[in-house]
């Protein structure tokens, strides 16, 4: 059995990103005094909080597609894969809250290795039903 270690410490280190992410979100409402539960009064807490949000509605696609890409390809390549995802989440948070119009950079880049990783492991999984039939 593939023991995945490299794809198991990407998942990881996306989490930690994501975390960190939360954790700004908590630095701005500070800084802003907007406090909880209120989401809005202040355009930088809202970016972050925005930022925050998005990652999360994109990390499930992502991580299907890195651990499905692992075990139907290749664990370091699908690791590196996700390495360049989480550059483009840090590119794309750093761009958002300073002017949401640099998010598209960051956002490409992810969504990029998302696509590589979620159509290339379903590509993998059809081949392998068409030519193996398991």
């Amino acid at each position: 059995m593939q023991p995945h270690s490299y794809v198991a410490l990407v998942t990881i280190a996306a989490l930690l990103v994501y975390i960190w992410m939360g954790v700004r979100v908590g630095q701005a409402r500070a800084k802003s005094g907007v406090a909880a539960p209120a989401m809005t009064g202040d355009p930088i807490l809202e970016r972050h909080i925005r930022v925050h949000y998005n990652t999360l509605e994109w990390l499930p696609i992502f991580l299907a597609g890195l651990w499905l890409f692992a075990i139907y390809w290749n664990d370091l390549f699908a690791a590196g894969l996700g390495l360049v995802w989480i550059v483009g989440r840090i590119i794309y948070a750093l761009g958002y809250v300073a002017d949401p119009k640099k998010r598209e950079a960051g956002f490409m880049i992810q969504l990029a290795a998302t696509a590589i990783l979620l159509f290339g492991a379903l590509g993998r999984i059809v081949w392998t039903l068409a030519v193996v039939g398991a």
